[in-house]
């Protein structure tokens, strides 16, 4: 577990003005959506193992995915105190201290993380107790059938019982999606989601539950999302305040697990559709094309001067295209960054504001979510890119 210090603020609110609005709206959407604070827990609950919960998704859970935040102090602020996220990857800035240990892989798909067999090693690192799942957003974008998805789920929820028979698994009918690049994927999420609540109930037992958290309803892609794909502060307090319910039925204050089930679906009491369009830049986590792809790790370096660093990740290949990441390092406390790439075609992109320049290069400007880093932390960009990833693009880090 690692407990992250506060390291990004918005431009628009200072630091504590920003933490204080972010717990505050934590705090009212918990109370509409029903929740309380519990009874202390007796000394012998408190001393019982902390309850090990995995957030798996891609970057809408990964990248910052500061809903992650919000949950966190919303259970702490409740009473369940004695919990460790996990996950094998670090946490980023969200302004807040939180847990921050997850498994949101940007650009990852569901089908891939299940035929190429990723689960299990991630389970064994962490060996989680508890697995809230927020996937199938790049399936959808990808145009993979919701029956195909679903195969894919059913092989994970059996990887996750191998690990841990007695696993509990919060799987989410994910929030809408409505990206400029991908007219259709509005339709392909509600076919999507119409289907989880069947599949939950085929898989379910009453040893390890599957049950259904409705993200979906009550989420505007218009105006929850910044890009029409990732959820902006409104909409992570919405994800937070649906997670939230089902999550602390499996806790007892300050201790482990308790010792029922919960079935059947997380259905919050907001209302409406996502009818809206999104605006703002072209974003997306899609790994690329839905077949013939090839996945890994490929670090290939970078350059930074004197305040931050920049080390570009190749994470996808594909016929005709790529998939990275940047990682931005501060090297002495930051308050914005810009990073370049050159020898590179960027087609979408997410964490960051895109410009190409005339001369073809093309520059990377930090969010509002994550342009404030304090020294010696980091926060990652990600890109697809037209072309072959080799040679590797140049990549640099630098400071207005």
């Amino acid at each position: 577990m690692s407990s992250e210090a506060p390291t990004v603020r918005r431009p628009a609110l200072p630091a504590p003005r920003l933490l204080l609005a972010l717990l505050l709206l934590a705090v009212g959407a918990l109370a509409a959506f029903g929740g309380a604070r519990p009874a202390a827990a007796s000394p012998q609950a408190a001393a019982a193992s902390p309850v090990r919960i995995m957030p798996l998704g891609d970057s809408i859970t990964g990248s910052p995915g500061c809903w992650r935040a919000l949950l966190w102090n919303q259970l702490q602020n409740a009473g369940y105190t004695n919990i460790d996220f996990v996950g094998t990857l670090p946490p980023q800035g969200c302004g807040v201290a939180y847990d921050g240990d997850n498994e949101g892989h940007g650009g990852i798909l569901a089908t891939n993380i299940a035929s190429q067999n990723q689960l299990p090693a991630w389970l064994s690192a962490t060996s989680p107790d508890i697995v809230l799942m927020h996937l199938g957003t790049n399936d959808v974008w990808s145009n993979i059938a919701p029956a195909q998805i679903l195969a894919a789920f059913t092989k994970m929820v059996g990887q996750m019982r191998d690990s841990n028979p007695n696993m509990k698994v919060l799987v989410a009918q994910i929030i809408p999606m409505n990206p400029p690049t991908c007219p259709e994927c509005a339709q392909r999420v509600v076919d999507f989601d119409a289907q989880i609540p069947a599949w939950a109930k085929s898989v379910s037992t009453a040893q390890s539950p599957v049950t259904v958290v409705d993200q979906w309803t009550g989420f505007d892609d218009a105006t929850d999302t910044g890009d029409g794909v990732h959820p902006n502060d409104a909409g992570i307090v919405k994800m937070a305040a649906r997670w939230y319910p089902p999550l602390a039925a499996l806790l007892t204050p300050g201790s482990g697990t308790s010792s029922g089930t919960s079935t059947g679906t997380s259905t919050g009491t907001t209302s409406g559709t996502s009818t809206g369009t999104s605006t703002g830049t072209s974003s997306g986590t899609s790994s690329g094309t839905t077949s013939g792809t090839t996945s890994g790790t490929t670090s290939t370096g970078g350059t930074g001067g004197s305040a931050c660093t920049a080390a570009l990740t190749v994470t996808n290949s594909w016929q005709g295209g790529y998939q990275a990441g940047v990682t931005v390092t501060a090297v002495t406390a930051l308050t914005s960054w810009t990073v370049t790439l050159t020898g590179v075609t960027v087609t979408q992109a997410w964490n960051g504001t895109v410009v190409t320049n005339p001369d073809g290069s093309v520059v990377i400007h930090s969010a509002p979510w994550n342009s404030v880093l304090a020294a010696g932390t980091s926060t990652t960009v990600g890109f697809l890119a037209s072309g072959s990833p080799s040679p590797a693009p140049t990549v640099t880090c630098s400071t207005p």
